[in-house]
């Protein structure tokens, strides 16, 4: 049964976080809210929960997970990024957009993609995240929420704790958030000197990237 944390949107709780960080840590999957959809995430190096977490959303090993980092200094730990790439992630992030980077060996090799050995990474623009990664210490690996056979994602922490109460650890709950899912940016071509890919047009303005 998923414990369910109702957090202030501009001024979490901080004995709230910390308990919820705990959960995390012990190998727990959850709900959390975003800036674009809620996402279901854990701890990056815990396979299991990992395992859980690819199930619940039924997905298999090609499905980009993501990395959500509190800044750019952290996401630079876990993708090769050169200065052009850095500059264009400088002007998009804090925000819904996600950006498919060449993994360093700091990522789990079952956690990127099986063949292109890539990860998706993102430094979201929510008060609770950020403070929830900054209790927790390092980036947690997450995906989309949404319910199995469903193509839009989920918005509303009361439905999410109905639906998912007895494969969720816990509920991380911040209010109603976007019905969007992220923008998806494949930025590896630009390492040989390509552009940028728009893979998917989500709540992010594309515009902003040049793309």
């Amino acid at each position: 049964m998923a414990q369910y944390f109702e957090l202030h949107p501009e001024n979490p709780q901080p004995r709230l976080l910390k308990q919820a960080a705990a959960i995390i840590a012990g190998g727990g999957v959850v709900a959390i809210p975003t800036d674009s959809s809620y996402a279901i995430a854990c701890h990056l190096d815990d396979k299991a929960a990992a395992d859980r977490l690819r199930q619940i959303r039924r997905v298999d090993d090609k499905h980009h997970l993501t990395l959500l980092c509190r800044d750019l200094s952290e996401l630079a730990n876990y993708a090769r990024v050169d200065n052009k790439q850095y500059r264009l992630l400088k002007s998009a992030t804090p925000g819904p957009y996600t950006f498919i980077l060449d993994a360093t060996r700091e990522v789990p090799r079952r956690v990127s993609h099986p063949q292109r050995k890539t990860i998706g990474l993102r430094v979201p623009d929510h008060k609770v995240l950020q403070e929830l990664l900054a209790q927790h210490g390092a980036p947690l690996l997450a995906t989309t929420l949404m319910a199995p056979d469903e193509t839009e994602p989920m918005n509303d922490p009361d439905e999410i704790r109905e639906r998912f109460q007895k494969l969720l650890d816990a509920v991380i709950g911040a209010g109603p958030c976007p019905d969007q899912p992220t923008t998806v940016v494949d930025l590896t071509p630009m390492a040989t000197g390509g552009d940028a890919v728009l893979v998917r047009q989500g709540r992010g303005d594309a515009g902003l990237l040049g793309l």
